[in-house]
C-alpha cells in the first residue's frame, strides 16, 4: 500500500486478505498469502500474508488454471505452473488442485467464467464441483457471480449448463424445475423449457444495451420469464399448454431472486416483465388501441424493457428461423408516439389541482384522482389544462347529483 498510494487512488476493500483495488482501473493488487480453512463459507479462512512467497507457490491457491498465471517483471518471464496457457488456448476450464473444494464460491465463478470466456469445463472439474455444497455462501457473493453471468456472459447458456452439469442447479430449484418441462413442439421445436430458456439467454446477450442496470433487469426477466410453466403445463385438447404461466411466474421469480438479493427495486422491476411477457404479441394480434398500451406501460414501467424480453423469448423459440419481431416494433413505435416507451404515464391531475378548485383534502380525493387517471389512460385528455377541465366536469356533475 505504501508503494502504491503516492501514485494511485486506492480502495482497501480486502485489507484482511492483503488485497487493494486501484480506483478507476480493473486492477486488484494482492500480496501472496497462506490460507487454512477455519470455518464455513467464502470467508471461513485464516489468512496470513507472505510477501516472500514464490509465484509458483502462490499459484496453488488459485481457482482455475487460466487464472493461475503470473508475469515476473524482474525476469521477464511468464510463470505458469499449472498449464494455464495450454488450457486457455484449448478453451478449457480446469481447477488447479484439490484445494478448490475449500471455497464453494468457486463453482459459481466457474459458471460465469465459462459464459464469459467460452470455456468448456474439464470433466474432472465438473466432478469435483459435484462434491461441493453451497455451505452458507453469503447472498451478496452469490449475487456478484449471477450479475457477472447476466452482464458479461457472451454465451450465458454455457454457464447455465455448467450449473446443471455440476448439480448446483439444485440450489436454484425454480430453474431446476424447467428441465424436463415439455412444450408444444409446433410452437417450441427446440425442446423443453430449460433448453428454450438457455437459447433465450443467448439471444438476450446479443442485444445488451450497455447500461448495467437496464441489462440486469432485462437479463433476469429473460431468465425467469417461463418459471411459471412447470406449475401450469398440462396436456389438453391434443396439445401441451401452459395456460396462465405468465401470472404463475411471479411467485417463483420472487423466490429465485430472493436467494441472492433483497434489492426491492430490482425485484419489482423484473416481476412485471415476467408477468406480462406475452403482451406485445397479444396486443399486436388484437390491434389494441392507445388505452391498452398506456395501461400496459403503467403495469410494466418501461415498454422498451418488455419488448427486449419478448424479443429474446421469440428468438429463443426458433433461433435459426428468426426474421424479426413485428409485434415488438409496432409496440415500441406506438409507445414512443404516446410518450410511454420508457416510463409509465404520469398523472396529469394531482391533489394540488383539486385544492385549487376549492376541494378539501379527504377520503374522496383518492377516488377523484383515480377516476381522472383512468380517464387519462383512456385518452379523455392529454394535457394538464384539459385534465383540469375534466375534473371540473366531474365536480359539477356530482354537485348536480347531490354528491
Amino acid at each position: 500500500v505504501a508503494a502504491l498510494e503516492p501514485v494511485f487512488a486506492l480502495d482497501l476493500v480486502g485489507r484482511a486478505f492483503g488485497v487493494v483495488k486501484i480506483r478507476g482501473m480493473p486492477i486488484d493488487v494482492a500480496i501472496p498469502r497462506r490460507e487454512s480453512k477455519a470455518g464455513l463459507g467464502h470467508k471461513g479462512f485464516e489468512v496470513l500474508s507472505d510477501p516472500d512467497m514464490k509465484p509458483e507457490e502462490a499459484a496453488t491457491r488459485r481457482d482455475f488454471t487460466v487464472n493461475s498465471m503470473a508475469y515476473d517483471l524482474a525476469r521477464g518471464v511468464l510463470v505458469d505452473p499449472y498449464g494455464g496457457v495450454r488450457d486457455l488456448e484449448a478453451k478449457v476450464l480446469r481447477h488447479v488442485s484439490g484445494k478448490f473444494v475449500e471455497d464453494p464460491l468457486r463453482v459459481l465463478r466457474g459458471m460465469q467464467f465459462a459464459a464469459r470466456f467460452g470455456l468448456e469445463p474439464a470433466p474432472e472439474t465438473v466432478a469435483i464441483c459435484r462434491t461441493i455444497g453451497m455451505e452458507g455462501l453469503a447472498a451478496e457473493r452469490i449475487n456478484d457471480e449471477w450479475s457477472k453471468l447476466i452482464l458479461r456472459g457472451v454465451k450465458p447458456s454455457t454457464g447455465l449448463r455448467f450449473l446443471m452439469d455440476t448439480g448446483w442447479i439444485r440450489h436454484f430449484p425454480e430453474l431446476q424445475a424447467l428441465s424436463g418441462c415439455a412444450q408444444e413442439p409446433e410452437w417450441h421445436p427446440e425442446g423443453d423449457v430449460w433448453v428454450h430458456t438457455l437459447q433465450c439467454m443467448d439471444a438476450y446477450a446479443q442485444e445488451r444495451v450497455g447500461d448495467d442496470w437496464e441489462d440486469l433487469v432485462v437479463g433476469l426477466a429473460v431468465l425467469c420469464h417461463d418459471l411459471g410453466k412447470p406449475a401450469t403445463t398440462a396436456f389438453m385438447d391434443g396439445r401441451i399448454r401452459s395456460l396462465g404461466h405468465e401470472d404463475a411466474g411471479e411467485e417463483p421469480t420472487r423466490s429465485f431472486l430472493g436467494r441472492f438479493t433483497n434489492q426491492a427495486d430490482l425485484v419489482e422491476a423484473v416481476v412485471p416483465l415476467v408477468a406480462h411477457h406475452l403482451k406485445p404479441d397479444e396486443l399486436f394480434k388484437s390491434k389494441a388501441g392507445d388505452s391498452a398500451i398506456r395501461r400496459l406501460a403503467r403495469k410494466v414501467g418501461r415498454i422498451d424493457r418488455l419488448v427486449r424480453v419478448a424479443r429474446a423469448d421469440r428468438m429463443g423459440r426458433h433461433p435459426m428461423a428468426y426474421t424479426g419481431f413485428p409485434a415488438g416494433d409496432w409496440l415500441l413505435e406506438s409507445a414512443a408516439r404516446l410518450a410511454v416507451e420508457a416510463a409509465a404515464p404520469k398523472p396529469l391531475v394531482l391533489g394540488r389541482h383539486l385544492i385549487k378548485l376549492g376541494l378539501t383534502p379527504g377520503p374522496g380525493f383518492g377516488k377523484i384522482l383515480g377516476e381522472c387517471y383512468e380517464a387519462q389512460l383512456d385518452g379523455a385528455f392529454a394535457t394538464e389544462e384539459a385534465g383540469q377541465e375534466f375534473v371540473k366536469r366531474i365536480i359539477s356533475d356530482r354537485s348536480l347529483q347531490g354528491n
